[in-house]
């Protein structure tokens, strides 16, 4: 148990008996009433969000998660296969449990995955990643225009703007947290 006002971004919490991870907390003491945390909440299983106010003095049960690693191996449809690096045990994850990280996700890539009860709630990718550019528009030669960018397609089917001189077969390094272009590899 927990205080409410020791809560942060990115913990997960027991609210209603399902797990729910923290996006958002602001402290809140309106004049001379008691203090107050507001949050936002995301049910990690439906993927549900609600704001939920705790008076200072509540106290919060904190998820019991499992973090194991992952190693992608394959997909198949909608379903990616992944070896758990600890057991050697298969696991399948659905694009829904996936969510936006299928865009990163290459032959051999290791994830930290979370579980709760026996179940992947939740993938981090690494924060950065590289990606061969397999289409993107030629590159205009003596175009003098600065802080231009151009559509890009990467081998993965993620699609982001880079610069103009990157060119088909070249890698560039993603920042993950925010899908864009950090520089060439």
């Amino acid at each position: 148990m927990i205080a409410a006002t020791q809560l942060k971004v990115g913990m997960v919490i027991m609210h209603n008996g399902k797990p729910h991870r923290v996006t958002n907390v602001l402290h809140v003491t309106p004049g001379n009433w008691r203090g107050m945390v507001q949050t936002r909440l995301v049910n990690i299983e439906s993927g549900s969000n609600a704001e939920h106010r705790f008076r200072s003095e509540d106290k919060v049960d904190r998820a019991n998660l499992e973090e194991h690693k992952l190693q992608f191996s394959y997909r198949a449809g909608d379903e990616y296969h992944f070896m758990n690096t600890e057991s050697y045990e298969m696991v399948a994850l659905h694009t829904d449990v996936l969510g936006g990280t299928v865009g990163y996700l290459t032959e051999g890539m290791i994830l930290e995955a979370q579980y709760f009860e026996g179940r992947v709630v939740g993938v981090e990718v690494p924060m950065f990643v590289e990606l061969e550019v397999k289409e993107t528009t030629p590159n205009i030669k003596g175009a003098a225009v600065q802080n231009t960018s151009k559509p890009a397609i990467l081998e993965t089917g993620l699609e982001i703007k880079v610069p103009p001189y990157i060119e088909p077969g070249n890698r560039v390094k993603i920042d993950t947290r925010t899908g864009e272009f950090v520089e060439r590899a």
